[in-house]
C-alpha cells in the first residue's frame, strides 16, 4: 500500500529527511517516532504528494507520488497537527463543507458526514460550533474530515499532541479501528507506550535517518540487550542471592532497598527456567519472579541518541 525508496528531502544544508525507504502493507498501522524535527512530518507530507522529494521514489497503492498525484490524493487523507477551523460554523456544516469539496454529491453528503461523525463518537456535537469545541473534539472533527472520501491510506502527523489523557485514550481507540477497517495509516507521535497499544509496526527516525524499522515484537528484541528479572523470596534472601550470583546464566546480581533480588542475565540468554529451580531446591519460597518488560518508551531511549537537526 505504501513503499517509500531511498525517499530524501534537503533544506539548503539540512537534510530532512536522508534515504528513507519503508514498506507497509494493507492494515499496517505504522507508529512513526522520532522528535521534533527529526523528519517524521516532511516524510508524511512527501508521501502525501503534498512535497516534492530531491531524490527517491514513493508508491501508494502502486501510484507513482511524480506521476500520478491527483490519484494518490484521492487515495490518502493527510490530517496535520494543527489544523484551522471556521468561524460561524457547526460541526455538521464543517464537514459538509469539505465533503463537497471531496465532489461527494448532496444526496449522498449528509449521509456520509452523519456516518463519519458517528464513527469518531461526535454525533452529540453535530450542531456545536465547530470553534467553541475542546482540543480533542477539534482533532476527532479534523479525523472526521480525513475520513471523508473514505481513503485507503491516512497519514495522521502527531493526533495526539496536546490533548489530555482522556482524549488520548479515545484517539487511541479510533486508530485501533481504523486498523480493524484495513486502513493503512501512518501516525506520528510522542505519547510512546500507546501507540504500542494500536501499532503493528514502528520506525524509529532521528536526524532524518529512519534507524529502526520492524513490527512491535521485533523492536522490543532488538532494544532488550540482556533480561532483568525482578524476584523475591520469603526469608533468606542474601543466601538467595549469592545462589543466583553462581548460576552461568547471571550476569549480575543485586539486592533493592526493599529486598527485592535483581538478576541481569548475561548477553542472548532466554531461557532462565534454571533460576527458579535452583531456588526451589535449595529450599527457598519463591513470593515473586517475574521479567521486566520493555515498553516501546523504553526500547526508543535505547535505540536512538536523542539527535535533532
Amino acid at each position: 500500500m505504501i513503499e517509500t525508496r531511498n525517499l530524501t528531502k534537503r533544506y539548503g544544508n539540512l537534510i530532512a529527511a536522508n534515504d528513507i525507504t519503508l514498506k507497509l502493507d494493507q492494515g499496517d498501522v505504522f507508529g512513526f517516532i522520532g522528535p521534533n524535527g527529526s523528519g517524521k512530518t516532511t516524510t508524511m507530507r512527501m508521501i502525501a504528494t503534498l512535497l516534492a522529494p530531491d531524490h527517491g521514489e514513493a508508491y501508494v497503492c502502486g501510484k507513482s507520488i511524480y506521476t500520478d498525484q491527483e490519484e494518490i490524493r484521492r487515495l490518502v487523507g493527510f490530517m496535520p497537527d494543527f489544523f484551522g477551523v471556521y468561524d460561524d460554523m457547526t460541526v455538521i456544516e464543517y464537514l459538509e463543507f469539505f465533503a463537497a469539496t471531496y465532489r461527494i454529491d448532496g444526496s449522498r453528503r449528509r449521509k456520509v458526514v452523519e456516518e463519519k461523525l458517528e464513527l469518531v463518537d461526535m454525533a452529540f456535537k453535530r450542531d456545536a460550533m465547530v470553534n467553541e469545541l475542546s482540543r480533542g473534539q477539534t482533532q476527532r472533527i479534523g479525523l472526521a474530515r480525513t475520513l471523508l472520501h473514505d481513503p485507503q491510506v491516512l497519514l495522521l502527523d502527531e493526533p495526539a499532541s496536546g490533548l489530555d489523557p482522556r482524549a488520548r485514550i479515545e484517539i487511541r481507540n479510533l486508530l485501533r479501528r481504523l486498523g480493524e477497517m484495513k486502513k493503512t495509516v501512518i501516525v506520528s507521535s510522542h505519547i510512546l507506550p500507546e501507540l504500542a497499544d494500536v501499532c503493528t509496526r514502528v520506525g524509529m527516525i532521528e536526524k532524518g535517518h529512519m534507524i529502526v524499522d520492524g513490527n512491535v515484537a521485533e523492536v522490543m528484541r532488538k532494544a532488550r540487550q540482556r533480561i532483568l528479572l525482578h524476584i523475591r523470596v520469603k526469608d533468606r534472601t542474601d543466601f538467595a542471592a549469592s545462589l543466583l550470583e553462581q548460576q552461568d546464566s547471571v550476569e549480575k546480581v543485586s539486592i533493592s532497598r526493599d529486598a527485592q533480588i535483581e538478576v541481569t542475565l548475561k548477553p542472548d540468554v532466554e531461557d532462565y527456567s534454571d533460576l527458579p529451580t535452583a531456588l526451589v531446591q535449595s529450599g527457598m519460597a519463591i513470593t515473586l519472579f517475574r521479567e521486566e518488560e520493555v515498553n516501546l518508551e523504553t526500547a526508543f531511549l535505547q535505540l536512538t541518541k536523542g539527535l535533532v537537526q
